[in-house]
């Protein structure tokens, strides 16, 4: 049986960072890194495959926003599991890291409507997709981790679509492990606050370069890890984060919203036509 790795949005930030330490302390035959950047990948493939011996990099450069890019890889591990099944043999899924996405910054209607819906399908739609075509190969032991976010934890003025998309991964993740315990597979919503990637960048449209307060990720993945191996529901890394997520639940969600609406302003830089097309590998 072929046990194999995948971790979307790994073209940088978290998803490379997981990568990176998923190759160095664990043991899969492979692990494929998925995103839409190929000259990103191939370096980050080109970079472990040449320190680590245990794992093979495999890039592959895909767009997973929607249901054409759910379809795609669905196609990808059916034409992989067929080959195997020549020999006798098969894949298992023993990881599946869902960290594509990406979040806008700025009050709903002043950010274009395109944009916030194909937010909707990369952070929603996909997320579940993969996790449908992938149940098929995981087995006893098998871990899903899904990129969530501290935002998930109370409506957001000024970034108010993303919470939400953020809301939905945490509940369907909860609800997923429940369902697949006695399965013996294990499923984690990874829920951070402000990490240093590219998200601030994208989030504001270039009005925001790097995240306010950011951390880096290498300790927020290793901690993910370690929680989603040992099959905890959700990972917050530091105390604040901690603290917030947990005082959310007394806030009153209209409040909440409006005060961050109010007092929390988030940059953020208007296109020039109201309605632009995107899909974008980062994520938080």
């Amino acid at each position: 049986m072929k046990n194999i790795a995948i971790i979307t949005g790994a073209s940088s930030g978290m998803g490379k960072e997981f990568a990176v330490q998923v190759a160095k302390k664990h043991d899969f035959d492979e692990i494929w890194i998925i995103a839409r950047r190929k000259d990103k990948l191939e370096e980050i493939a080109n970079t472990i495959n040449s320190t680590n011996h245990f794992n093979v990099i495999r890039p592959i450069q895909l767009d997973l926003c929607g249901k054409d890019g759910i379809n795609q890889l669905k196609d990808i591990l059916e034409k992989e599991n067929e080959q195997l099944i020549k020999v006798e043999s098969s894949i298992k899924i023993g990881l599946l890291v869902n960290n594509a996405g990406y979040g806008t910054y700025g009050p709903f209607e002043e950010t274009p409507l395109e944009k916030e819906l194909q937010m909707v399908d990369l952070n929603c739609t996909s997320l579940t997709g993969i996790c449908g075509i992938a149940l098929p190969y995981l087995k006893k032991g098998s871990v899903i981790i899904n990129t969530s976010s501290i935002a998930a934890f109370l409506p957001l003025g000024n970034f108010a679509v993303y919470a939400a998309t953020k809301s939905y991964v945490l509940s369907f993740s909860v609800a997923l492990k429940a369902e697949l315990k006695d399965k013996g597979i294990k499923v984690c919503a990874l829920c951070p606050g402000s990490v240093s990637t590219e998200f601030a960048d994208v989030a504001s449209n270039g009005a925001r370069k790097e995240v306010k307060g950011g951390i880096p990720p290498q300790k927020v993945v290793a901690h993910c890890l370690k929680r989603a191996f040992a099959g905890k529901s959700i990972a917050i890394y530091r105390i604040k984060w901690n603290i917030t997520a947990f005082f959310s639940r007394f806030v009153c969600r209209y409040h909440g919203a409006r005060y961050t609406y109010k007092y929390q302003k988030r940059p953020y830089k208007q296109d020039e036509k109201k309605e632009t097309s995107v899909s974008i590998d980062e994520f938080l």
